[in-house]
């Protein structure tokens, strides 16, 4: 062999050691976090923050996804498209023979939150059945609190869903349903009830437009999950444990703080039985 060739012999071997030696060469992959904006609403502060706790807990950069829609950011998550998905509870159990619970918020002592139905501060329904023939608001229409409580609700009345309200709009964002109502573009909205009190401490000017007339039972609240195959898979595992410790992070406890959680917990199924129960309702209608 001639000295050239022992020359690109020899990079060649260089270049091969340097890429497949641990640390060197390489970036670590980010972790894929989908998410929805009916439930954070875009807020690039927090999202940010969330961002920056959530890679100093993990050890890993965390990049979110982000889509209009549950039912686009349920899609990625089946796909593998994404790592973890914040969902509601409603799109978990709708494919849960798929999906396993990696965490739940723990909101106000517990990992539950209710579906308020609110109207205009000034208007004189008292409860869903003065709604009818109204324009209504929901969220999302695979979203518990926003859609499936209130229609389920109007089942159990014995009313048609669809012929209830003279019509409904979906907003895709909790908060767009109480800017609606506030605004007298609907008369009346379904609203996730922890956003509706997040609200009423960050703008309480806007909430103060609204009321509440009725609230739901106390449910799960919207969970993080993962694919069940995917489940034992290190990284998520890890991503699990990140979740829990946020609270005893100093960048962890402000984004807890801001979202006015104590933390998030593992969750059971069964947390999520009266959304089950809601889901059984609306499959008998069907």
């Amino acid at each position: 062999m001639d000295q050239s060739r022992r020359d690109v012999v020899a990079l060649l071997a260089a270049t091969s050691a340097a890429l497949s030696w641990p640390g060197k060469g390489r970036t670590t992959p980010s972790f894929r976090l989908g998410l929805t904006p009916v439930f954070l609403d875009n807020d690039a502060n927090l999202l940010e923050q969330l961002g920056r706790a959530l890679a100093e807990a993990s050890g890993f950069p965390v990049e979110f996804e982000q889509r209009r829609t549950y039912e686009e950011v349920t899609g990625l998550l089946l796909q593998g498209s994404v790592d973890v998905a914040w969902l509601c509870g409603y799109p978990y159990l709708q494919h849960q023979d798929t999906l396993s619970l990696l965490a739940v918020p723990v909101w106000r002592g517990q990992p539950r939150y209710q579906s308020y139905l609110i109207v205009g501060a000034e208007d004189s329904a008292t409860a869903l059945s003065d709604l009818a023939g109204s324009v209504h608001a929901f969220s999302d229409p695979d979203s518990n609190s926003g859609y499936l409580m209130t229609v389920s609700d109007l089942i159990r009345a014995g009313q048609v869903p669809g012929s209830f309200f003279d019509r409904s709009i979906f907003t895709y964002g909790h908060r767009n349903v109480v800017r609606a109502v506030a605004s007298g573009l609907v008369r009346s909205g379904s609203v996730d009830g922890y956003v509706w009190e997040v609200l009423s401490t960050v703008d309480p000017a806007l909430t103060r437009r609204t009321k509440v007339i009725a609230k739901s039972e106390w449910v799960g609240f919207p969970p993080f999950c993962a694919r069940k195959d995917r489940i034992q898979e290190a990284r998520i595992r890890s991503f699990q444990k990140a979740l829990f410790s946020l609270g005893r992070l100093p960048a962890g406890r402000q984004v807890l703080d801001l979202l006015e959680f104590d933390s998030l917990t593992s969750g059971e199924p069964q947390l999520f039985d009266g959304i089950a129960a809601r889901m059984s309702d609306l499959d008998a209608l069907r």
